[in-house]
């Protein structure tokens, strides 16, 4: 199963993503950010409903300047507690930067979230590669795109969907920037289920991966970070 997941990864297509039942019990689209058009975003805000945000690689994040969103809020009076996540051992969120490019309108459209979204995957690509990268200069904030900063060791020390869809580009031989989006449930107003999840994955013919087999695979497999990416 995991293979099929890298190998959909690879080839720019949707993967289900489910993390763990002991933190969100969400399951996300995925798909590599560089591979994202505008009709898979609109696939995302109609069939999955959630946030749609672009997770990139810490060390991609390091050379980019891009920090946590918690630590940009601390010292405000108007918030009292900033990042606390009752799920997460970190007690933060990966929100960092909420950006669009600066070729976009508004920002929200399909075709401007793409844009914003493929550029920010060229930011990581060229920063990665050892490439100068100038993302003040294509970037405005605050936008509608909302950049997760994946956790220093991955799955070492964090095992959010930020970081479980990064291994998995990473182990993809991708850029490793994906675009993630939780799956809701129009009836009850929660998180879709594991089950119907999985039931969405069979008739669209999608890999459905969980949590617990990509960490078991991590675990197994784990290398360390590789200095350049396929396109």
């Amino acid at each position: 199963m995991i293979e099929d997941a890298l190998e959909a990864v690879r080839s720019g297509k949707f993967i289900l993503l489910y993390d763990f039942e002991s933190r969100e019990g969400e399951t996300d689209f995925a798909i590599r950010a560089d591979a994202v058009t505008p009709e898979h975003i609109r696939i995302m805000r109609k069939e999955g409903g959630g946030l749609i945000c672009t997770a990139v690689h810490p060390l991609a994040a390091h050379r980019l300047g891009l920090p946590f969103a918690h630590e940009l809020l601390n010292g405000y009076s108007a918030v009292e507690r900033v990042g606390e996540v009752p799920y997460d051992p970190m007690n933060h969120s990966s929100f960092s930067l909420w950006v669009n490019h600066r070729e976009t309108f508004t920002g929200i459209t399909d075709r401007d979230r793409t844009l914003t979204i493929n550029a920010i995957a060229e930011q990581v690509k060229r920063s990665l590669n050892g490439g100068g990268a100038d993302f003040p200069l294509q970037f405005r904030t605050p936008g509608h795109v909302a950049i997760l900063r994946a956790a220093d060791s991955l799955l070492d020390q964090r095992r959010g969907q930020t970081e479980l869809s990064i291994a998995l580009a990473e182990a993809a031989g991708v850029t490793p920037a994906m675009v993630i989006c939780e799956m809701l449930d129009d009836k009850t107003g929660y998180a879709l289920s594991r089950a119907d999840a999985e039931q969405y994955a069979r008739k669209k013919g999608l890999v459905f991966v969980d949590g617990a087999s990509v960490l078991a695979w991590w675990k197994k497999r784990k290398r360390p970070v590789t200095s350049s990416f396929y396109c």
